[in-house]
């Protein structure tokens, strides 16, 4: 497979041998993967798992064994997150917010709460960029795709703050317990029109996304029909808001609620759900569609496809389907529907170690610019302003790369992780390219400038962790290892190596070099300190401009 086909731009049609080439897949299965575990296997599962490897990353996982490396990432029992905080306060003043202080816990106000959704919006950057290594943050991500709201959509900040929480909380934990929570969020319920859903005006919008979106799918084993979806909305009527308290809490309210009896079809089983009559009616009606709709074993199937185009790759094939999925949607089921141990199964399987299935996925706007960021172990200012400016900066190239974290543009998502026939090919076009090459290249060369910080990368910082980043050909190897999941051609490798030899000079000149860069003492540190500087800068943007540096 010839995965830089996925990164070149052609102006005739790929002929069919082409694309019958493209679309030849593995046919391995979930049995534990038991073959070599060196770096490029531990790389391959962080950059899957993880929006940038550190270089510590890279020689923790690979000391370890494949089983310990994925419990590890699997393991998400850390602190939660502090609040977004007040980041606008020096030029616009909050009267019920100091600057630095939360938002969360404040009444809302009309006149802040664009700040307030643009504070949540970057702080959640941030939590990406800064993240630790386990999966936590590629979940939260994963799931923020499959069961979306629009952050800049809510009336009130808030909003986002729990629905990100309800994610957070339930991103390795069960999947009915999470749909459930977002069945009657705040959030949810004002983005898919739930607080409009009564008796005398039933709203199916939500009910038609909890069917179609969000646990059945659209395949041709998802048999409900119209009347279903119907049904579904008169099951969640009377759901609203109370915005009486310290917070707003969903409230159901039992004279706006259809207590008929709802038939449903023979997909399910012609279940009839009763009619209540009384306080708890929103929440036991709730809970009869939910148990009715995952025990259609589509469910399961339906996410281990999800799981599979955002964690291996996009083209699920008919042995993918028999081998892959099939099993997985029994591990899910057999677990009630917890997300963990599906995780744990794709991630330990031959299948996910597959050649055929590394360096075949194109990164993400998040994993891209999160991931340089993190991967660069960059230092962050501790001035809230600037640092919450840092991730503004870096949300904004999200947003011209296709991706504005929080505001996917439509209920099914980003379209990379859903839409037919390009999938993840789409993160690349003609515009978005430049504009990621661009962040990479200002970040290392220029930096971003505010309040007398620099947002720079100082490229010492990763070369030192190298082998042996002395010697021009190991510290070359090193990089490419690092930054690259694909071999590069021995020419790219020799016009990597000019930039560190000019002229094809002895090798020694380099290793010369970098130790006066890196010793104080010497009179000629500071000319070596920045010939090295400038060519590190050369040489690591010369990978990154690689088109194999898009790939994970």
């Amino acid at each position: 497979m010839d995965r830089k086909d996925f990164l070149t731009f052609k102006t005739a049609p790929a002929s069919a041998t082409q694309v019958k080439k493209v679309q030849r897949r593995t046919s391995t299965g979930l049995t534990e993967y038991t073959g070599a575990w060196t770096k490029k296997q531990a790389l391959h599962l962080l950059r899957r798992t993880l929006f940038g490897v550190k270089v510590a990353d890279m020689k923790t996982f690979a000391g370890m064994s494949m089983s310990a490396a994925v419990d590890a990432l699997l393991n998400t029992t850390t602190a939660p997150p502090s609040p977004p905080l007040n980041n606008y306060g020096s030029t616009t003043p909050d009267p019920n917010v100091a600057l630095g202080s939360t938002w969360v816990n404040a009444a809302p106000d009309g006149n802040f709460n664009f700040q307030r959704n643009m504070s949540f919006k970057n702080w959640y950057w941030g939590l990406a960029a800064r993240q630790d290594s386990t999966i936590l943050e590629k979940m939260v991500l994963f799931l923020h795709n499959l069961i979306p709201i629009a952050a800049l959509d809510m009336p009130d900040a808030r909003f986002n703050y729990y629905y990100n929480k309800a994610l957070r909380d339930n991103a390795l934990g069960n999947y009915k317990t999470l749909v459930r929570a977002i069945s009657v969020d705040p959030g949810m319920l004002v983005y898919l029109n739930g607080i409009y859903n009564s008796k005398t005006a039933p709203d199916e919008n939500f009910a038609r996304e909890l069917f179609e979106l969000f646990t059945l799918g659209k395949g041709v084993d998802s048999k409900y029909t119209e009347d279903d979806v119907k049904a579904a909305a008169r099951v969640l009527t009377g759901w609203s808001i109370n915005w009486s308290g310290s917070q707003p809490v969903p409230t159901f309210i039992l004279n706006r609620h259809d207590t008929t009896n709802k038939q449903f079809s023979s997909f399910f089983g012609n279940k009839v759900i009763a009619g209540q009559n009384n306080v708890n009616a929103g929440y036991t009606e709730l809970d009869e569609l939910l148990n009715m709709t995952f025990a259609q074993t589509e469910v399961a199937k339906y996410i281990c496809r999800r799981l599979y185009r955002f964690f291996v790759y996009y083209d699920i094939t008919p042995e993918v389907e028999t081998n892959i999925i099939a099993p997985l949607a029994d591990v899910f089921r057999n677990n009630n529907y917890e997300l963990k141990p599906v995780l744990s199964k794709l991630l330990k399987s031959e299948h996910f170690y597959d050649q055929l299935n590394m360096a075949c996925v194109i990164k993400d706007p998040v994993s891209h610019f999160a991931g340089f960021c993190r991967q660069w172990e960059m230092a962050y200012p501790t001035n809230i302003e600037q640092y919450y400016q840092i991730y503004d900066y870096a949300n904004v190239f999200g947003f011209a790369a296709m991706l504005w974290l929080g505001d996917p543009p439509n209920v099914a998502g980003w379209p990379a992780w859903y839409q037919k026939p390009g999938y993840l090919r789409s993160w690349i076009t003609s515009d978005s390219l430049p504009k990621r090459n661009q962040f990479s290249d200002y970040l290392l060369y220029i930096g971003y400038k505010r309040g007398g910080n620099n947002f720079i990368v100082d490229p010492f910082v990763v070369t030192k962790q190298f082998s042996d980043p002395s010697s021009a050909d190991q510290l070359i190897a090193d990089a490419i290892e690092f930054l690259c999941p694909l071999n590069l051609d021995s020419l790219v490798i020799s016009g990597l190596k000019n930039i560190l030899l000019p002229g094809g000079i002895p090798a020694y000149n380099w290793t010369d070099e970098w130790n006066q860069a890196n010793d104080k003492a010497n009179p000629n540190y500071a000319a070596a300190n920045a010939t090295v500087t400038a060519k590190l800068r050369a040489l690591y943007k010369s990978i990154m401009n690689l088109s194999e540096y898009q790939l994970s």
